[in-house]
């Protein structure tokens, strides 16, 4: 991937692909105007990408749920300033799942797609990068989707629908666009069909994932309570109904839990010419630009992001070789644990638990120097703030190592 050299460029491009792999930036021509406005605006101090990227997120973090609909321009110039954290993420996702039918393309959509996870959960107090923030949190969305597609694909109907909770069954109808009605009746239907569907003691419990349809007897026996527990109102259902719906359930559950990916650069909807993008209105912030500006301490942010890789690149070295290995291995090269321990020849829970123990030193003196120089009192939500932050750094350092190798 080519790296982008100007804050123009950095701000109003997106990645394309062909052949799934990384082709070219393309140039949006609404946020290249918008950036270069704001470039223009009279100040003779050289501002950062990480700058203009706060500034950005506080512009959208100031708009109320309403105008943020309405003016897409801060999160279109967020998401073209994240492309290369979302690719990297992608890229390391998609390696840890070889037997996915994703390709890279395919993870970089599903985790661009989640943006507004990444700056809703974003907070500038706490003292986050944000692109390092982004790399995390995009390279979890994925992970996610590929887990829930893998575990989805190769489940039949049946096994899908004794897997699901009632909370996600409910999620999926909504999203189908049932009436509540219509929910009602299949949530008491597949509630029905999980009392008397239950694997046998004969059937092969280890394989749970293929479970068969059900036998007559018991499609009979489902309709049977669905009409004695069914609202005195409605009219009796056979089970060839019931088959239907439960099937119509499985469908929404699929559909919800692995929903297609539509790419930012797709055709705006009853229109051959123009994309999503698009899409951006033309007013700007010139008050909240002044406020950033005025407000923004630099050289504060880069003492104190120096000081904590110091620290954690101090504690990274004092690891034994056997601990630093494992680090490498896994956030470097993006190994699995199971591939990690066929490598060193050991047992995967092997791996997994020296892989947890190198993290709880580095976190230990993380946190330690969080309360010795920032003054933060430890609980519970801080140190998951603090792991958060360590798994970020992690990430970026073994990042920019594994980009200098490749040369990329």
């Amino acid at each position: 991937m080519r790296p982008r050299q100007t804050l123009v460029e950095i701000f109003s491009t997106f990645a394309q692909f062909e052949a799934e792999q990384f082709s070219r930036w393309m140039t949006d021509s609404h946020l290249r105007r918008s950036i270069q406005n704001c470039l223009a605006q009279g100040t003779s101090v050289e501002r950062s990408e990480s700058f203009w990227g706060l500034y950005w997120y506080k512009v959208w973090q100031s708009q109320s749920p309403s105008e943020k609909q309405q003016n897409h321009k801060a999160q279109w110039h967020l998401t073209a300033y994240l492309q290369e954290s979302c690719y990297w993420a992608a890229q390391k996702a998609i390696l840890n799942f070889p037997r996915t039918q994703y390709t890279l393309s395919d993870g970089f959509q599903v985790a661009i797609a989640s943006i507004e996870k990444v700056l809703k959960g974003f907070s500038i107090d706490r003292g986050y990068n944000l692109k390092n923030y982004a790399t995390v949190i995009f390279g979890n969305v994925i992970r996610e989707t590929l887990r829930q597609r893998q575990e989805v694909d190769i489940c039949t109907p049946w096994a899908l629908l004794r897997k699901l909770s009632q909370k996600r069954l409910v999620e999926s109808l909504l999203a189908s666009g049932l009436s509540k009605d219509a929910i009602a009746r299949y949530l008491l239907a597949w509630k029905c069909f999980k009392t008397l569907y239950q694997p046998t003691v004969g059937e092969n419990q280890t394989n749970t994932r293929q479970l068969k349809k059900p036998e007559q007897a018991t499609w009979d026996a489902i309709a049977s309570l669905y009409n004695k527990e069914r609202s005195p109102a409605e009219a009796l259902s056979n089970p060839q109904t019931l088959e239907q719906w439960l099937v119509n359930c499985a469908k929404a559950a699929r559909s919800y839990l692995y929903p297609a990916v539509t790419s930012i650069n797709a055709p705006t909807a009853g229109q051959e010419n123009g994309e999503l993008q698009d899409l951006l209105a033309e007013s700007e912030s010139e008050s909240l630009l002044a406020d950033a500006i005025a407000q923004q301490d630099e050289q504060a942010r880069f003492r104190e992001q120096s000081q904590l890789n110091e620290v954690l690149t101090t504690a990274l070295q004092k690891l034994d070789a056997e601990s630093q290995q494992l680090l490498h291995l896994y956030y470097n090269k993006g190994l699995t644990q199971q591939e990690m321990a066929k490598q060193l020849e050991t047992k995967q829970y092997t791996v997994s638990r020296r892989l947890t123990k190198a993290r709880q030193s580095l976190l230990l003196t993380l946190a330690k120097w969080s309360q010795e120089q920032l003054h933060i009192s430890l609980n519970s939500d801080v140190l998951d703030n603090i792991s958060n932050l360590l798994e970020e750094w992690l990430v970026a350092r073994y990042r920019t190592s594994s980009h200098s190798s490749h040369g990329e």
